[in-house]
């Protein structure tokens, strides 16, 4: 198998056999859903894991995040976070003390409190992996899935794509861009992304949720028209994408133009997917935009049987392209 997230396909295959009888799994598994919710009485308790294998610098503040983005995405505050460190024995004191203290410093911005977990030197890794669950809760009435996106609804994606991969290339791969041709100033400003834009999507969910949204859904692996497909099969609806509307960041078109790959099947956490009825739209960005959030209206969802389709910068209309593996990670499956 390619490295990357499991091929939808077999996801789908696997999941259909983990069904639950128990009356408080409110929201299991299931494809395009990235987090579960538990009935807790009148809140639900919203769990996520995630393990974070790309990043080597700054990865158990990466960790932290991209949990705590799914819990948000369920309209959800996160609360608790566990921590399973795994570091290679080539490994100091001083670099476990440091993803540790990432670790820390990101649930602290969050305010999320760290509540266990695991820490182990493994055999076998060359790079440190962290893997972590978040607990979050929310009202019983204000749970929001990936599958409540409605026919008709308008689709809304917040900052831009693709933050997470632009700056993992930049930090991780900063020679590789420069022997590409890339400017010193467009490596340090995609590098910085992560400090200017950000990966949190918590801030756009919780202005987010002030209107009536059907669905929220954050974009990580695989990148935008990954998340767009995970969208339309949760909800068992199709979608239609203007690719002019796509706001595609300048240093992300730098850097995939260098590198051969495409901006929208880039790892692109920091940016969320939002639909609601059409009526909302215009309310839901001028409030986004009084929060500092950029936001643009890319698509619309479509009765199933339409499809998923793209309206090309040319005019043409096509299928919604399909992504077997994240751009990232293919990229450095082949160096």
């Amino acid at each position: 198998m390619e490295v990357g997230k499991f091929p939808p396909e077999l996801l789908e295959r696997l999941l259909n056999s983990a069904g639950s009888d128990d009356p408080r799994v409110v929201l299991g598994p299931r494809v395009g859903e990235d987090a579960a919710a538990l009935d807790f009485g009148d809140r639900l308790l919203i769990a996520k894991s995630d393990p974070v294998t790309f990043a080597t610098e700054r990865a158990g503040w990466y960790a932290v995040q991209v949990c705590a983005n799914d819990v948000a995405c369920t309209g959800a505050t996160p609360r608790w976070f566990l921590a399973t460190l795994l570091v290679p024995d080539s490994f100091s004191i001083e670099e476990a003390k440091r993803l540790f203290d990432d670790v820390m410093e990101s649930c602290n911005t969050l305010s999320v409190t760290l509540i266990g977990g695991h820490s182990e030197v493994t055999q076998g890794i060359q790079r440190p992996i962290v893997m972590g669950t978040m607990l979050g809760e929310v009202q019983r009435d204000r749970l929001i899935t990936t599958a409540g996106a409605q026919e008709g609804d308008s689709i809304v994606v917040t900052k831009g794509v693709a933050i997470e991969g632009t700056a993992l290339l930049a930090r991780d791969r900063a020679d590789d861009l420069r022997r590409a041709g890339v400017e010193e100033s467009v490596i340090a400003r995609s590098a910085e992304m992560l400090n200017t834009l950000g990966i949190s999507v918590i801030h756009d969910a919780q202005t987010s949720v002030q209107f009536p949204v059907h669905s929220m859904h954050d974009i990580t692996e695989g990148g935008l028209f990954t998340a767009l497909h995970e969208v339309a099969v949760a909800s068992g609806l199709g979608l239609a994408v203007e690719e002019d509307s796509v706001p595609v960041l300048p240093e992300t078109n730098a850097v995939c133009i260098a590198l051969g790959l495409h901006p929208m099947g880039l790892l692109a956490s920091g940016a969320m997917l939002v639909t609601l009825h059409p009526q909302y739209t215009p309310s839901l960005l001028h409030y986004l935009d009084r929060a500092g959030i950029n936001a643009w209206e890319i698509g619309q969802m479509l009765p199933s049987e339409e499809g998923s389709v793209l309206f090309t910068r040319g005019g043409d209309e096509v299928p919604l392209p399909k992504f077997k593996r994240d751009e990232l990670a293919r990229y450095l499956s082949e160096k």
